[in-house]
């Protein structure tokens, strides 16, 4: 499977709200090459680490495609830019923000332009839990860690929440 998270906690002229902008960035990803099969419930997290920005809007995607994870990852940068994403600042305040956290399992070296799975991914509320929506029985394809075990060692200042519908 690959996974993709999404987040955003600013608003879009085009397309409103943070989780507006969020579905209409999953549906260009998904006309551009990237067949959604299933999206997490929808979660506010407060800003990591911790700041005065405007809580986030998160979820993870399954999806399926053909492209390598270079091309994918490539992919979803353009979708961010198209989206207007701006990058600044490590941890700024955006529009629009798309990891690529696993593909099919592979693993590979910090440094080497792609790191899988995503090198911070087991330290994010935001991103274990809608994981967990969507497969409760996930390993970390490096360290073997399932993922409620790494869903009880996250640090307890992240607040994260599920959205109501």
């Amino acid at each position: 499977m690959i996974y993709i998270a999404l987040g955003g906690n600013l608003p879009s002229r085009r397309f409103g709200g943070p989780r507006a902008t969020l579905e209409a960035a999953l549906a260009a990803l998904e006309s551009r090459g990237g067949a959604l099969r299933r999206c997490s419930r929808w979660y506010r997290s407060a800003p990591v680490p911790a700041s005065d920005q405007p809580w986030f809007v998160n979820a993870v995607a399954e999806i399926e495609s053909d492209l390598d994870p270079e091309a994918l990852l490539q992919l979803l940068h353009a979708v961010e830019e198209d989206f207007g994403r701006v990058r600044s600042l490590p941890n700024a305040a955006r529009i629009v923000d798309l990891d690529l956290i696993d593909y099919h399992g592979k693993v590979t070296a910090a440094g080497s332009g792609l790191t899988l799975p995503h090198p911070r991914m087991h330290e994010r509320a935001f991103v274990l839990l809608p994981l967990a929506d969507l497969a409760p029985r996930w390993r970390h394809p490096a360290s073997g860690a399932v993922i409620d075990e790494m869903i009880a060692e996250l640090a307890a200042d992240q607040m994260t929440e599920v959205m109501d519908e």
